[in-house]
């Protein structure tokens, strides 16, 4: 039997006493508390809405636990409870899938506020009390925020128009020349990770240089971004020259960067590993780096290449940054993701072919708020500002 915890034993008991009061005690019980209920390093999660309910379950996105968990019904009542063992400093995203009259659906949690968005809409959020949310996330007064521009590109490579939105910081001037940073994934970096208020605030701190940032996106997104033939000659041979024809750019390679998320990861390590020597800046977050020792990945058609390409890569690991003197890497995962494995096994592959790379992990899954939180470790390191390479 499964204890229940004492705040519900304790709910549980006073409806058991009065069963004609349960409604009211349970109305209470909700209005007195915050959800979640956390506690230490557990979280309780709740349900009651005032309906019948034939079963609830917790559906989460955390690797290792599983990712339909059923709740438990708290005795004498029609709510349902269940406590879960998270990691100090964890955010968990979240759903509950409700049972009613033969009927399954997904919801928010209703009495939880706190959301993610992100291109399939949005979850519930269970921070865990380590969980702290980054000041800098939020427009700071002190900040004057940079602008943004777009343009389109008629790519010969897709056969298509491309847009490209452009990120300039507040002092730019057309006399003077930036680094630059290539962002795959970029309408959604932009919505869901909030990067320009990043940018702006870290530029205007100081703690990472001026730079100009393109955010680019894919057409038939995971194919073109799964180690496609053709994406890399998009990114250098159209959208770097225009880029180059409209700003001051840098030309160095260390002054050149590219990054992206998931499939994006895939996309950029893909693009240096077929134009080495252009990017000496790698952000590399959550990357799909699926590889194989043995056996076949698992993981369906569509990761084919990206398998091949990894293996490839795994064994020639410096081909990306080939004739760059000063090389930087940055790679981060999430704990929660299955993509742990790889992103722990090529990192320290990195580090041993003498390639400078920093990797954080962070107790957080496969979502726009994980990475979001490591941009500023990324952006420090990739492309220090003046007041970050004093007191770093």
């Amino acid at each position: 039997m499964i204890a229940l915890p004492d705040v519900i034993a304790e709910l549980s008991q006073a409806c058991l006493r009065n069963p004609k009061a349960a409604g009211g005690l349970l109305s209470r019980f909700v209005e007195s508390h915050t959800f979640p209920i956390l506690d230490g390093d557990s979280a309780t999660f709740f349900f009651w809405d005032g309906n019948p309910t034939d079963s609830v379950h917790l559906i989460n996105w955390v690797f290792g636990l599983e990712s339909r968990l059923p709740m438990l019904k708290v005795p004498g009542t029609d709510a349902f409870w269940l406590q879960v063992e998270l990691p100090h400093r964890a955010r968990v995203e979240y759903k509950l899938e409700l049972q009613r009259r033969g009927r399954r659906a997904w919801i928010r949690d209703p009495l939880n506020p706190n959301q993610a968005f992100d291109p399939f809409g949005s979850n519930s959020v269970c921070p865990m009390p380590g969980y702290h949310e980054p000041a800098w996330i939020h427009p700071q007064a002190e900040c004057r925020p940079g602008t943004l521009e777009s343009f389109t590109i008629d790519s010969a490579v897709w056969g298509d128009q491309r847009k490209v939105t452009v990120y300039l910081p507040n002092e730019h001037k057309p006399t003077r020349k930036y680094p630059l940073l290539v962002c795959h994934d970029g309408t959604d970096y932009l919505r869901f990770a909030g990067i320009k208020v990043v940018l702006d605030n870290l530029i205007g701190r100081q703690e990472v240089k001026p730079l100009i940032v393109a955010f680019v996106d894919g057409g038939d997104r995971n194919p073109e971004y799964g180690a496609h033939p053709d994406h890399p000659a998009f990114i250098v041979d159209e959208v770097l020259p225009a880029l180059d024809a409209r700003y001051g750019l840098r030309t160095d390679p260390e002054d050149r960067g590219i990054m992206g998320a998931s499939f994006g990861g895939v996309a950029s390590l893909w693009t240096a590993w077929n134009r080495p020597g252009t990017f000496g800046r790698l952000l590399l977050q959550s990357g799909s780096f699926a590889f194989t020792d043995v056996g076949s990945h698992g993981r369906g058609p569509l990761w084919d290449p990206v398998v091949e390409f990894i293996n490839a890569f795994r064994k020639d690991i410096t081909r990306p940054v080939e004739g760059v003197a000063e090389p930087r890497i940055f790679m981060s995962c999430g704990v929660f993701e299955s993509l742990i494995h790889y992103n722990r096994t090529l990192a320290p592959g990195l580090r041993r072919a003498g390639v400078p790379v920093r990797f954080i992990e962070a107790q957080d899954g496969h979502n726009w708020i994980c990475w979001r939180d490591r941009l500023r470790d990324a952006l420090t390191w990739l492309f220090p500002g003046h007041l970050w390479m004093v007191y770093e």
